[in-house]
């Protein structure tokens, strides 16, 4: 739900502006306050399931993305979308990082990166059905909703889901004495807050001095933020952002990787709809439909990942990497070459996402203890979310730029030429970490060796 309501409104825009006569600055925030919303509230949703249980946070947050999504539906105006799209994301922090610390509290290393590979192929389900699923949906223009159907989908899903999860989902023991850290919450959600706007709105504004001024403040209220998270810790309580997380090698090795994965993620998936539709000509559900083949791959890959990972180790992720890199590459070269050209790179490109997204997840959380399973899952997810706006913005301006006057597919070789950098950062960063990994595995078969 929460991957699909990220990506379908890119599908829904021109109804919205068409329909609910949304100008440029109300369809920004319809799509970045849905981001804003649940990148700022990540973190103090992780803090909330280890304090009151991940399955009630799950349920509460579900129950309250369904409603928001069902205002969402019934908008009559631009300021309610808008609305219903904060108050959606916020739900969505929420629910989300439930999932990962439920699965990292609750499977044992052995087993837990079968299990994150299953959410790694569910998300990347998420965002190809916000493409396909959106254009269908609107195609079809079920009982006449238009694009309100792409909000009220989610009503039957989250009738099922809010039952079943409290019925089914195990209930973990967390440190639910606790106390919520409210100024440390506000100070990362409004440093966030301070980036990610400008980033969502400074494009189709053309970055006016406001956007470069609060980019600038949220140097000095992270540093703040930074400041009190220490003391407090200091003296004995608990920050809504455990500072032991830092002191990981392996988390922080897998939050710098995620963060160079999606920001090429996200930026590629946007800027391919803009190329598809726009500099192709293709209709929201042709356009969507060729996402398909390229999620049909992530999702087998992704499935067959964790146990290659388990036989092989990082090497996989490596290949995986180079795998896309290929696929961007031949995108690159041949873009201009006509749709089943296209169709054949993407389809390299998801085969590749799926061997390295979700295990970059598992290695990230592979040595987080399990009472910090749920901040560590919010700090994944919002640096998840800084990194696709980040990504967008930036790649997205790059093509913008380009594009003027028509030149869409030269815009997206430049785009793709980005994309393929922030990959082989990602490749290079995998490859470091699993040469670390093999020199601190060598001393401990040295001394197995000559043990009695």
């Amino acid at each position: 739900m929460a991957q699909f309501d990220f990506f379908v409104v890119n599908v829904a825009a021109p109804s919205l502006e068409h329909d609910l006569h949304a100008g440029p600055a109300a369809l920004e925030l319809i799509v970045a306050g849905y981001a804003f919303t649940y990148a700022a509230g990540m973190i103090t949703g992780g803090r909330l399931g280890d304090r009151y249980g991940y399955r009630r946070v799950f349920v509460w947050g579900v129950a309250a993305f369904t409603v928001a999504s069902v205002l969402g539906g019934i908008a009559q105006s631009p300021s309610q979308l808008v609305a219903a799209r904060l108050l959606q994301g916020l739900a969505g922090a929420a629910m989300v990082p439930q999932v990962l610390a439920t699965i990292s509290a609750v499977y044992p290393p052995g087993e837990r990166a079968r299990a994150i590979g299953w959410y790694g192929a569910t998300g990347g389900l998420g965002s190809i059905a916000g493409q396909v699923l959106g254009g269908l949906l609107l195609t079809a223009d079920v009982l006449g909703l238009g694009w309100r159907a792409v909000f009220l989908i989610n009503l039957p899903v989250g009738l099922v889901v809010v039952p079943l999860a409290w019925r089914l989902l195990p209930e973990v023991e967390t440190a639910r004495r606790s106390k919520l850290d409210v100024p440390g919450a506000a100070g990362l959600a409004a440093g966030v807050g301070l980036l990610l706007v400008p980033l969502g709105l400074g494009n189709s504004l053309g970055w006016p001095v406001w956007t470069w001024a609060c980019m600038v403040a949220s140097v000095p209220v992270f540093a703040l933020t930074w400041s009190w998270l220490r003391a407090l810790g200091a003296r004995g309580g608990q920050p809504v952002l455990d500072l032991a997380l830092l002191r990981v090698h392996s988390y922080l090795a897998g939050v710098g990787s995620i963060v160079a994965f999606m920001a090429y993620f996200a930026s590629f998936m946007f800027t391919l709809t803009l190329l598809l539709q726009i500099g192709l000509g293709l209709t929201a559900l042709q356009a969507g439909l060729v996402f398909a083949p390229m999620g049909a791959m992530f999702t087998i890959t992704s499935l067959l990942g964790a146990r290659l990972v388990r036989r092989r180790g990082l090497i996989v992720v490596i290949a995986g990497g180079v795998v896309v890199v290929t696929g961007l590459g031949l995108l690159l070269a041949g873009v201009g070459q006509g749709l089943p050209y296209v169709l054949a790179a993407l389809m390299l490109v998801g085969a590749g996402n799926g061997l390295v997204l979700p295990q970059l997840i598992g290695a990230a959380l592979v040595e987080v203890e399990p009472h910090q399973a749920g901040i560590g899952s919010g700090v994944l997810s919002t640096a998840q979310q800084f990194a696709g706006a980040g990504g967008v913005a930036v790649i997205g301006a790059v093509f913008f730029a380009v594009a003027e006057g028509g030149r869409e597919i030269a815009a997206m070789r430049w785009s793709a030429a980005v994309d393929l950098v922030l990959v082989i950062v990602v490749i290079v960063s995998v490859a470091y970490n699993r040469r670390r990994a093999i020199r601190r595995a060598w001393p401990e078969r040295s001394r197995t060796a000559v043990t009695p």
